[in-house]
């Protein structure tokens, strides 16, 4: 089992998330599908089968964030330092063709999510940017075609 690298503020997400799921949606799919087996005939009730969905879905996705909490390596980035870029860095880029600034911050892919600014250690983008400092110049290629980056500043926490 790999470990999963994170940062404590995802690592906390994920329990928030597992816990509202096992202790409030669960019990509420489970009302659901009492509520809709006191209709009668389940093979035509529609309620049922939606709620058996949902309720497939729902531990689905307990089991996927139980597994992702019991490998995650939380990663204190309040010890990190340094000017190379790595797991937990917070990166100002310049785009070469349209001077436009990026800030991303270098996290676990359970965490990621580009419109906050955070980018999976595994994402095209942070992959480049690892071993990068200052000054670099950061070819990636993206769906659309090469992007061309400068590393403007790199900080941790």
């Amino acid at each position: 089992m790999d470990k999963i690298p994170m940062t404590a503020a995802g690592h906390s997400a994920l329990e928030a998330e597992l816990k509202h799921r096992a202790s409030s949606e669960r019990p509420r799919i489970i009302a659901a599908i009492a509520e809709a087996r006191s209709h009668g005939d389940l093979s035509e009730n529609a309620e049922y089968h939606a709620a058996k969905e949902q309720q497939s879905l729902n531990e689905g996705r307990i089991a996927e964030l139980e597994s992702t909490i019991a490998r995650a390596e939380i990663i204190d980035l309040s010890k990190l330092t340094g000017s190379t870029i790595t797991f937990g860095a917070t990166v100002t880029l310049v785009d070469e063709d349209t001077d436009e600034e990026k800030i991303y911050q270098i996290v676990g892919e359970a965490e990621s999510d580009v419109k906050q600014g955070r980018v999976s250690i595994g994402s095209p983008i942070a992959r480049a940017l690892v071993g990068k400092t200052v000054g670099d110049t950061v070819e990636v290629a993206t769906p659309g075609g090469g992007k061309s980056y400068e590393v403007l500043k790199v900080k941790f926490a």
